[in-house]
């Protein structure tokens, strides 16, 4: 058998555990026609697969991926530029450290009201808090990218004459771009997990959203089918960004 087979087997054991646990906290020791039981795992699954044929969720999963990808859109914009030039100026970075570090600190939730004050309800505050969450890992990375590249490298664009754009786009961005994926997994993850909170903010489409209707409407399979929804999804996204980050590697 091989290695990857044997990881998958080991992989598929521990989501087994991970059932059997959630039914032992749901089933056994509540009674069947209790609360407890509707959050159980045979209901939700069953939800889960029924929900999936119908084109509401989609919309929803839709509206939710849009998000992510715009706010991790603006986190690059934003983290890429700024962690090329803190890594490439160590004056500038211990200018600026402290601020960032200060700043990443704090949690993006708690600029909610702020956002909504400053952007209205809708997708802008919440674009702005993914980025928010996202930028600093993006950054840091970038930072570290920069101070991994060979030396040699910048000495031979150099003797060659090469201007500062032939430098940044020959030598310093193909340098770096591991460390960016590498930030990228880790912001994915950060938004993702931002990304509920957020959507329970004034929006009318989005996972977070549908959580919210299901507990109004008092459809607790459905909740916990969006539950494990997320969980796919977000497992989804990071094993995309982590065989990024391994092709990038190989290549």
């Amino acid at each position: 058998m091989s290695t990857k087979a044997f990881s998958l087997i080991r992989g598929l054991a521990g989501l087994i555990v991970l059932m059997a646990f959630w039914w032992v906290l749901t089933v056994p020791f509540s009674a069947s026609t209790g609360m407890v039981q509707r959050f159980a795992p045979g209901p939700a699954l069953l939800t889960l697969i029924e929900m999936l044929g119908r084109a509401e969720i989609w919309t929803h999963i839709g509206v939710s991926l849009q998000r992510v990808f715009v706010g991790l859109g603006f986190a690059l914009l934003i983290g890429v530029p700024l962690g090329l030039v803190m890594g490439s100026s160590l004056k500038l970075n211990a200018t600026f450290s402290p601020a960032f570090q200060f700043l990443r600190m704090i949690s993006p939730l708690s600029w909610m009201p702020i956002a909504v004050i400053a952007f209205g309800v809708g997708n802008h505050p919440v674009y702005f808090l993914l980025a928010f969450a996202a930028v600093w890992p993006i950054m840091l990375n970038t930072i570290a990218g920069v101070r991994a590249l060979d030396p040699r490298w910048l000495q031979l664009s150099k003797s060659l004459a090469a201007t500062r754009w032939e430098t940044l786009r020959g030598v310093v961005l193909p340098g770096v771009l591991g460390h960016v994926l590498t930030g990228a997994r880790l912001a994915i993850g950060i938004v993702w997990i931002v990304l509920v909170p957020c959507e329970m903010l004034g929006v009318t489409a989005g996972l977070g959203y549908f959580i919210l209707d299901t507990r109004d409407r008092l459809a607790y399979h459905e909740l916990m089918a969006t539950i494990v929804l997320i969980g796919i999804l977000g497992f989804m996204l990071d094993w995309l960004f982590r065989e990024l980050c391994q092709l990038w590697s190989k290549a």
